[in-house]
């Protein structure tokens, strides 16, 4: 059978006292344990007893994500107060997008000994945002080209618009495949986990987004700005992101291993991801400041 779809594999190797991956929270393994893991053999997190059988594992993925969703804040109002910014709306977008993400995060990688349903619902969520913040971005990349004036009605409308298609679309079917609404998605429920809807929409369609956007960042900055310095940045943000998914698929299972459970690849991944974040963050803002010569629009809007 191809590795196309199953997640099984994906989801002990990636540490399955907690997994890293949020996807692996809907199968049937999961719900066998009621939301308290672990749900897929291997090295199980052990974390802080509660008592009872319940633990509070990932602590430091938990507090790195309430770090990250602090640092997005920071990087909103410094958006706001950059004069010249191209895009400045559309990258609050997709920094609230993060934030989202992070707030999922806590309750879908992080270790809280949730009742199964909530941490279904938190992990269906967590799914749909980083489907649609990676389209954001993505869109973020064709912003610079000011086909569309930037911060417009127009152009928010389209970004956040498609980005909410994706959310809610990509959200149904980690939904319906979390509680078997229809009973469609039911053949994915036992292992192997072949669910194929859910491999294309998160492993997928995310890295597509990611590489269309570097793609399109790469063309603006050396074939319209002629600049080399905000590649730095762009390139550091890809290799810092590329960083944090190695740790998740395939370092969290050593890492679990090699301290008998203290702590697995999430950590690596919530911070390395944060990194990233903040990089592509200053990559923007190193291509908005006032003496960038901007590609000819009929009447460019910095908002």
């Amino acid at each position: 059978m191809s590795r196309y779809g199953k997640w099984d594999d994906f989801c002990r190797d990636s540490g399955s006292g907690h997994a890293t991956i949020p996807v692996c929270n809907l199968f049937e393994q999961a719900r066998a344990r009621g939301g308290q893991a672990p749900y897929f053999g291997g090295c199980e997190l052990e974390g802080i007893s509660l008592g009872g059988d319940r633990h509070l594992a990932n602590l430091g993925s938990i507090l790195i994500a309430g770090i990250a969703i602090l640092a997005s804040f920071f990087l909103l109002w410094k958006s706001e107060r950059k004069k010249a910014a191209v895009g400045r709306r559309e990258m609050q977008i997709f920094l609230i997008g993060y934030i989202i993400i992070e707030i999922c995060e806590i309750f879908t990688i992080g270790g809280f000994p949730l009742n199964g349903a909530v941490r279904r619902v938190f992990s269906a969520v967590h799914i749909a945002a980083v489907v649609a913040t990676l389209w954001i971005l993505m869109m973020n990349g064709a912003v610079g080209y000011q086909l569309i004036d930037d911060g417009t009605p127009l152009s928010i409308a389209l970004i956040f618009g498609s980005a909410a298609a994706l959310f809610v679309g990509t959200g149904y079917i980690a939904l319906d495949t979390a509680f078997s609404w229809t009973g469609y998605f039911d053949d994915t429920l036992p292992a192997p986990n072949q669910a194929y809807a859910l491999y294309t929409l998160y492993q997928l369609v995310p890295l597509v987004f990611l590489v269309v956007y570097f793609l399109l960042e790469t063309v603006l900055v050396l074939k319209v700005l002629g600049e080399i310095r905000p590649m730095y940045f762009l390139v550091g943000g890809a290799l810092l992101f590329a960083i944090g998914q190695i740790f998740q698929y395939v370092i969290s299972v050593h890492i679990c291993n090699g301290t008998n459970g203290a702590i697995n690849g999430g950590l690596f991944e919530t911070l390395f991801t944060l990194f990233a974040v903040i990089t592509i963050w200053f990559f923007w803002s190193s291509i908005t400041e006032d003496d960038w010569p901007m590609p000819p629009s009929t009447g460019s809007t910095y908002t």
